[in-house]
């Protein structure tokens, strides 16, 4: 992808060619948010697949590896797509990965607001179809887009109580932490420190939330960025491991393998085998 941003309409027609053609598991050096009007996805992401059905939105943050197959419903696919250079809105696209992360997909109801979503990708589309268009317009659009899917997002916590709440916010201030820290040798007295609270409060939150500790959360991440790494790059396995903060590759793998079932040779030979 060379210019900064792209976007189309999946139609159905669209879709039955993508369903005929070779789609594996890939990663690209975009961003991808998907807006389902009609139809489903079938989505292989952080390598787990689900199937997500209309209305809905679905982020890839660059890097992820994932597969996407364009499923009809009634005979009917509507979806805009739109690509973009993390450069282009960088902060928004981190307030999304951060609370998407480990869950890309975002059911939405067929309201008002989801109407305005699709509302603006329609402007979007007349911008960057024109003789010349104007990528600062398309940035204000765009950043006004996840704006509206921030705030829908948030009206689905609307029934959560004041403690919910805080939590909730602990927990994606904890998450941005993680994401810049997640390759350093750090344990959870590192991260509770940085949020100005104990360890135990910290783990309390996650297992509320997302029913793991602290620590499962952290190699959680680590192992989602050595399969992107082990997929994406020829670098060694003990290369992998020092890089996530691991000094010992037999630790690394012993870590890996309790994860995920499989050593991190096996993985990548799998995905290889996969993807030929």
């Amino acid at each position: 992808m060379v210019e900064p941003f792209k976007i189309f309409q999946m139609d159905a027609e669209e879709a039955q060619k993508i369903a005929a053609s070779a789609n594996e598991p890939h990663s690209h050096q975009y961003e991808e948010l998907i807006i389902g009007i009609e139809g489903q996805l079938e989505h292989y992401i952080d390598f787990k697949e689900t199937i997500v059905e209309a209305p809905f939105i679905s982020f890839v943050t660059k890097g992820k590896v994932h597969r996407v197959k364009v499923l009809l419903k009634d005979n009917n696919c509507n979806m805009w797509v739109l690509r973009f250079k993390s450069e282009f809105i960088p902060e928004t696209t981190f307030q999304l990965y951060s609370l998407y992360h480990d869950n890309s997909n975002l059911i939405l109801p067929a309201n008002t607001c989801f109407k305005r979503l699709t509302n603006i990708c329609e402007i979007i589309n007349e911008e960057y179809t024109a003789s010349n268009p104007d990528y600062s317009v398309i940035r204000h659009l765009l950043s006004a887009l996840f704006t509206m899917i921030e705030s829908e997002r948030k009206k689905q916590e609307d029934g959560e109580n004041v403690l919910q709440k805080n939590q909730s916010q602990t927990f994606k201030n904890f998450l941005k932490i993680l994401e810049e820290n997640f390759r350093r040798p750090e344990g959870v007295e590192f991260y509770a420190e940085k949020l100005f609270m104990s360890s135990r409060n910290l783990n309390k939150i996650c297992q509320t939330i997302l029913q793991q500790s602290v620590s499962e959360i952290i190699e959680t991440r680590k192992l989602i960025e050595a399969k992107n790494l082990l997929v994406s790059t020829d670098k060694t396995i003990s290369e992998i491991g020092f890089e996530l903060g691991y000094n010992e590759k037999s630790y690394f793998t012993n870590v890996f393998k309790k994860k995920s079932g499989q050593t991190p040779s096996e993985f990548r030979e799998e995905m290889k085998q996969l993807v030929s």
